[in-house]
């Protein structure tokens, strides 16, 4: 699941409300929505375990019914599409235990990945995603930046042309991400602030504080960059303090709000 759901006119009811759940961080309640299709629909099945994942990445918890979710999806794949879908969120999951200093999956999420490069065709609903997430581990685990601007650039291209805005919202944070690296502060500002503009246009909520504290960071006045942190941090504190590793980013809440509490 690449995140793309929107609250649109046409949108299966249930779709939507999946997005509105997940976009709040109650990925529990939105997975429990999907969980009577997902034991034999390997498309809902797939949609579940990305949305435990996104869970695990987001809070650190809740591993173990990733996984369980992870390996119903697998064992429903039928098709080359269906097992490079799965075998990419095998990879992602792989991925997030890595980066967060759960356990050290790295090598087991590069062979994933790969098996999910061979299994899905170039012009797969999934391979932007794919490409995406092979921009992840190039940056943050192979630490890799010029193949992680090679595959978040595909990945661009793949979600333009797939309309996928989330998608796009993430690829332009990343790849603004390598600019800020490379003292390339317009870029970066502009990559953050597209970025932050889709999220906001798509409600998604849990999201918004991560790309408003990137447009920050790079953001040379001071007073604006106070209030993107103080609307970062109002946002945090509202979803209960997700995502988890953006809280020593953020500035201490006023005094005001700490006695309101």
């Amino acid at each position: 699941m690449s995140g793309s759901g929107t609250t649109a006119d046409d949108d299966p009811p249930l779709q939507t409300a999946v997005w509105r759940l997940r976009s709040r961080a109650c990925w529990t309640d939105a997975a429990a929505l999907l969980e009577p299709g997902a034991a034999t629909d390997p498309a809902a099945a797939l949609q579940r375990t990305a949305l435990l994942t996104e869970r695990c990445l987001y809070t650190g918890k809740g591993w173990t019914d990733a996984e369980d979710a992870l390996r119903t999806a697998e064992a429903l794949a039928h098709d080359d599409a269906e097992r490079g879908a799965a075998a990419c969120e095998r990879g992602h999951l792989a991925y997030a235990s890595t980066l967060l200093g759960v356990r050290d999956r790295a090598d087991e999420a590069s062979v994933a990945l790969s098996r999910a490069a061979a299994l899905l065709a170039p012009s797969a609903p999934g391979r932007p995603l794919l490409d995406f997430r092979r921009g992840l581990i190039a940056q943050n685990i192979a630490d890799s930046p010029q193949a992680a601007r090679a595959a978040y650039r595909r990945a661009h291209a793949g979600a333009t042309a797939q309309g996928d805005a989330l998608l796009l919202s993430s690829t332009w944070r990343h790849l603004a991400l390598l600019s800020l690296r490379e003292g390339e502060l317009a870029e970066a500002r502009h990559g953050f602030a597209e970025s932050l503009r889709i999220r906001e246009e798509l409600g998604y909520l849990i999201g918004t504080a991560p790309a408003l504290i990137a447009l920050a960071d790079s953001e040379p006045e001071p007073e604006l960059a106070a209030r993107l942190r103080a609307e970062a941090g109002r946002l945090f504190r509202l979803l209960g303090g997700v995502p988890t590793w953006l809280a020593p980013h953020l500035d201490p809440p006023p005094a005001e709000a700490v006695e309101a509490n």
